[in-house]
């Protein structure tokens, strides 16, 4: 009998969830609609919105681009936002129309976000003022014919829309001058939507939702393909993973994390709509002060994070000084959580910090420790509902419980592949539905599973995927560069950093100019935090430099 599955049904954890009961992910917002219409949905900067008015609002969105915009189903249309009451209209109103979501980092420089508009085929953008001068650089050379602009305080109730935007423009002065001259406002597309009536769209498992892109081995990234039933699957699977601890309709989960990751969108905008909850959206959780200051207003009960996020919260003694008495479920992911991280958690808060599992290409939830463990264990858990995991060797050989090998994931979450990268899809989807995740586990004999290390070269910065390949690209673009190689090093606060070896072309080169020169072109976790300039760097017989040599022993 499989390890696993033996644990999950001594722990009481289902093993398996009802995929027809919605068909596609506007099916699951229309019952949250009828169950929970006058609930807070979302809630940001002191202005909520409940189920029945987002309900209205991304019809009229979704009625905009259908018959305002006349845009296709199956169109793809980028999202450029950070946590905002923007975000979900858009995203819902977009599926609504059977159109497909890409999400975009609102921090990507014109060379990212050129490359991602240009893969997606993306023909509309919603984009925030504060990142539209980032869009105008490379519009041309993009498919981009409809931009939908936003200021951070749109959504907000007259007269404290127009005070909060004058104070970002004005004040604050965090929206750089652009020449967008055809751009539409957003309120202005919801206010002339509202005047049409969406042509509803029948949708099913098969039809993709979101093109969420992550980076690949080569350095290129890619558009992880996501369906309706991928994401409907990742609902039910987590949604059943933490039922015993939530209640419908009575929940405020805390969403930092930027919804634009596919952690934070499925965990918290889609499992908690599900269940009727109000998600708490705080647009810069990097201002700790004003992150604390902000949950102690509501009555709180859930939050998800990562290891970084927690522990920042954990240093600031604000914290320790909010009401926890609601608080049921805290939830960690994207990087690993540190034993001390949720030892000091637990001590503080009075709930455990329970650790999860997942990849872009599982939608992303994998794996997951059961609500009811009575400690951290330091595990990623075991395979959440219909999902099954296998520790395999280099052959493909199942290895049994203790032995390290590449970690595989089979379940309805997996994607359907790479957008338009047939030979990238093979290397990671096989023949027979496992996804390959690059990372070395060990399931213990009790069915846990353990990661040890990454097999890939990947970094992992606060969470967020960094590769090797795009940095070294960048880097060695710079005139002063002859080689270079990336590699990541541990770090206190981000889990791990960006650190590369250069050998000068330029003998007055320095790592200012070098880093000066990544800012220009990288977002800031994967701007190198360390420099170390050489002679030469270690290479194999064939002239491959080997970054495992420079890797601290």
């Amino acid at each position: 009998m499989d390890q696993a599955w033996w644990a999950s049904y001594q722990l009481g954890v289902p093993r398996e969830i009802d995929m027809d009961e919605f068909a596609a992910i506007p099916a699951v917002l229309a019952r949250s609609v009828a169950r929970f219409g006058e609930r807070p949905a979302f809630l940001n900067m002191g202005k909520s919105i409940s189920y029945a008015e987002l309900d209205q609002q991304s019809s009229a969105f979704a009625a905009y681009l259908q018959q305002v915009l006349k845009l296709p189903r199956g169109s793809r249309v980028a999202v450029m936002l950070p946590n905002l009451l923007q975000y979900p209209i858009a995203i819902f109103g977009i599926l609504r129309a059977g159109m497909v979501v890409v999400n975009v980092n609102p921090l990507y420089t014109p060379r990212e976000l050129s490359h991602q508009l240009k893969d997606s085929g993306s023909v509309a953008i919603v984009i925030l003022a504060n990142f539209a001068h980032t869009l105008e650089e490379i519009i041309n050379v993009s498919d981009v014919k409809h931009v939908l602009l936003t200021e951070i305080g749109d959504r907000l109730d007259f007269p404290k829309r127009l005070i909060v935007n004058a104070v970002v423009k004005h004040i604050k002065k965090m929206v750089p001058a652009f020449n967008l001259p055809k751009h539409i406002k957003f309120n202005d597309a919801i206010s002339a939507g509202s005047k049409h009536k969406a042509t509803p769209v029948e949708l099913g498992h098969s039809d993709i939702a979101f093109l969420q892109y992550t980076g690949g081995t080569t350095g290129v990234a890619k558009g992880a393909i996501l369906t309706h039933g991928n994401i409907v699957a990742n609902m039910q699977q987590a949604h059943a993973w933490i039922a015993p601890v939530v209640n419908e309709g009575t929940e405020t989960i805390v969403t930092a994390l930027p919804l634009y990751h596919i952690f934070s969108l499925t965990a918290n905008c889609m499992v908690f709509s599900k269940i009727g909850a109000t998600n708490l959206l705080i647009t810069n959780p990097r201002d700790i002060p004003g992150f604390i200051k902000e949950i102690g207003k509501y009555p709180v009960t859930c939050m998800t994070g990562v290891n970084t996020l927690f522990n920042a919260l954990l240093n600031n003694a604000d914290f320790a000084k909010l009401d926890f008495s609601k608080w049921k479920l805290a939830l960690g992911g994207g990087m690993a959580v540190q034993h001390a991280v949720a030892d000091r958690w637990v001590k503080t808060t009075g709930v455990r910090l329970i650790e999860a599992y997942g990849l872009t290409e599982t939608s992303p939830a994998a794996m997951m420790n059961p609500m009811n463990l009575p400690e951290f264990n330091g595990m990623i858990g075991l395979p959440i509902s219909s999902t099954i995991g296998e520790v395999r060797n280099e052959e493909g050989k199942v290895l049994p419980p203790g032995e390290a090998g590449e970690l595989f994931i089979h379940g309805p979450q997996v994607m359907a592949g790479y957008w338009q990268r047939p030979d990238e899809t093979a290397k990671v989807l096989g023949k027979d539905g496992f996804v390959s995740t690059g990372d070395v586990a060990i399931m213990s004999p009790s069915g846990f599973f353990r990661l040890v290390d990454r097999k890939k070269d990947m970094i992992l910065v606060s969470g967020f995927n960094v590769y090797p390949n795009e940095i070294e690209d960048v880097v060695a673009s710079h005139p002063g560069v002859l080689e270079v190689a990336c590699i990541g090093v541990n770090d206190d606060k981000s889990g791990e950093a960006v650190k590369i070896f250069v050998v000068k072309k330029d003998p007055k080169l320095t790592q200012e100019e070098l880093i000066a020169h990544c800012r220009k072109n990288l977002t800031n976790y994967k701007i190198p935090r360390q420099v170390e300039f050489r002679d030469s760097l270690p290479k194999s017989n064939v002239g491959k430099i080997l970054r495992r040599e420079l890797r601290p022993t």
